[in-house]
């Protein structure tokens, strides 16, 4: 089988993205990545005011819509050197974290179990031993042998209703599946429990910014006042249904969650030896305790892993011109001084001109431009970003919490550290980060409660707020780790207006296309580590380690016409 396989579009996941693999026999060997839909808010935000950016730019992506509007307000706060008070410091980070807890659960569960847990198979299971599987796993009240006859009984009417509607269009029965049928149920009552539980954790969004999604910001702190005697501020009502959401996540991710990954993937071990990729890692640092200004209190410190080495750890400027850089070699865009040519995004050029074929198409032109992401590169090296970066940056730089985590995790699977390398690996990773992050929350709380007791109500600093004192020439950069990877917005302020805005994503660095060096990008890499397919036209394999990625292509794909003019057309069939 020498084919191209096309998986297009690659779904369960936000936005559209084509993945072609060049088959040499049953193995890939040659994987291209192409992002297949255009955005528009780098251009719509040039004159703009910087202090409404935050808004524009929530509006990059319907899912990651937090982490945007952090970005963008950290980035004119960069700009205006305008520093915000240690109470907003800690709201922002307890609503960063809601969002990797609630992100993270839901990829696990609803956009990539499905991948390694087969639905059907769940109708073979015997209930009780469900319940025994799950008792020896955790103390999760739900499992019960009752519990898990109802949840098989819903089951059972969707499949002989030939109506499967959430679990429809899937590979159930291929052979790589490997879960008993008593894992498969377990897992699939998880599933609807997490349909049920993300209901209560987005609160805490709503309570803080007043909506879910799209939560208000405010460049120099938040919007949410504190103020113990009123109805229409953070109050000590208010701070408890935060504590009880807090709880709420922890009880789920100690309960459910961690042990769920361990379970599922001591099936899959295979899965610890492929789907590696580049080998290089960067992270650009956040959850400040402190201040951005001052790094050592920085949860997640910034940093560059190159090689797998996890003992030497290289610093980040985001600032420096020759560090950050992108690519449009293999991109439908052009650069004034040629595709060849790295921009740093202060500098950062958004001209679209595709060249593709005209849809429907069976190929891309791999050998010329094939993607509207561009090609991120870290002093010209290719790296991934995202929850692996983070647990091998903490575990390298001797965070506690992490070392013992993941040397927990790794013996449980009976497996070396450089298992973590892997598409199952990456998997993991989310996993233990997001039992991290959850037992940090409950930190951050406690400073915000100590700090109002203490008479800090303070959430917002006034300082810089009219335009008259700001420089007339000012540029920042504000980055954070958003679920998916590092992220960080570009912006250069004239005059008081946006003259150039600029946002470099996580799936830009994961999904970009080749660069002028022919560097694959971190999802076409991995693909090319040790893939076999069973079937050509049930391509399990691809989606199992696209999805360890957890893709976000409406993040990662860039704009045109400031009109709003159409200017292309993105057909799938």
């Amino acid at each position: 089988m020498n084919e191209r396989i096309v998986v297009d579009p690659i779904t369960r996941i936000e936005g559209h993205l084509r993945i072609e693999a060049q088959m040499d026999g049953q193995t890939i060997q040659q994987a291209y990545s192409s992002g297949t839909m255009v955005r528009g808010i780098e251009i719509i935000l040039r004159g703009r005011d910087p202090r409404d950016a935050w808004a524009y730019a929530q509006r990059i992506c319907g899912v990651c819509t937090l982490v945007h509007g952090i970005a963008s307000v950290r980035a004119v706060e960069d700009a205006l050197n305008y520093s915000i008070p240690p109470n907003a410091q800690l709201i922002r980070n307890l609503m960063i974290a809601a969002q990797y807890v609630h992100d993270h659960v839901m990829h696990f569960y609803h956009l990539h179990a499905l991948d390694w847990v087969d639905v059907v198979s769940a109708l073979k299971a015997n209930p009780k031993a469900t319940a025994e599987l799950a008792q020896s796993l955790s103390h999760y009240p739900r499992s019960s042998p009752g519990y898990f006859a109802d949840q098989q009984t819903k089951l059972k009417k969707f499949v002989e209703s030939g109506q499967l509607g959430i679990f429809a269009k899937a590979y159930w029965g291929h052979p790589a599946y490997k879960l008993p049928p008593e894992a498969n149920l377990m897992a699939v009552s998880h599933y609807l429990d997490a349909l049920e539980w993300q209901r209560n954790v987005v609160k805490l969004h709503t309570i803080f910014g007043g909506k879910n999604p799209h939560p208000n910001f405010l460049v120099g702190g938040v919007p949410c006042p504190i103020d113990l005697n009123s109805d229409s501020a953070i109050n000590a009502k208010r701070l408890a249904q935060v504590q009880d959401v807090i709880a709420h996540m922890r009880e789920f991710v100690d309960q459910v969650y961690v042990p769920d990954t361990l379970a599922i993937a001591g099936f899959y071990k295979d899965w610890f030896s492929r789907g590696e990729g580049v080998g290089n890692f960067l992270t650009v640092g956040d959850f400040p305790e402190k201040g951005m200004d001052d790094p050592a209190s920085w949860l997640i410190p910034s940093g560059a892993i190159l090689n797998r080495d996890l003992s030497t750890i290289h610093e980040v400027d985001m600032n420096a011109e020759n560090e950050i850089q992108e690519y449009v070699a293999h991109s439908w865009y052009d650069y004034k001084d040629g595709k060849d040519k790295g921009l740093h995004p202060y500098d950062g050029e958004t001209e679209l001109n595709y060249t593709g074929p005209q849809p429907p198409y069976d190929h891309l032109d791999v050998d010329q431009s094939y993607s509207w992401l561009k090609s991120p590169r870290w002093k010209g090296k290719v790296m991934e970003v995202g929850p692996l970066a983070r647990v091998l940056m903490l575990y390298a730089k001797g965070h506690e919490p992490t070392k013992e985590l993941t040397h927990y995790a790794l013996k449980k699977l009976d497996a070396p550290i450089e298992a973590l390398f892997s598409t199952l690996g990456r998997t993991a990773a989310r996993t233990l980060e997001t039992k991290i992050i959850a037992d940090m929350m409950q930190t951050w709380y406690d400073n915000l409660v100590a700090n109002i007791k203490a008479g800090d109500s303070k959430t917002f600093n006034e300082t810089l707020w009219e335009p008259s004192s700001w420089p007339s020439t000012a540029k920042g950069v504000g980055f954070m780790e958003a679920p998916r990877g590092g992220l960080a917005h570009w912006i250069v302020i004239k005059n008081s207006k946006i003259d150039n805005y600029q946002a470099v994503v996580p799936s830009t660095w994961n999904a970009g296309p080749r660069d002028n060096q022919g560097q694959a990008g971190p999802y076409e890499a991995a693909l090319q580590d040790n893939h076999q397919m069973h079937d050509a036209k049930q391509p399990l394999e691809i989606l199992r380690t696209i999805h360890s990625f957890d893709p976000c292509i409406a993040c990662a794909v860039h704009v045109t016409d400031p009109d709003g003019e159409e200017l292309v057309q993105v057909k799938i069939r």
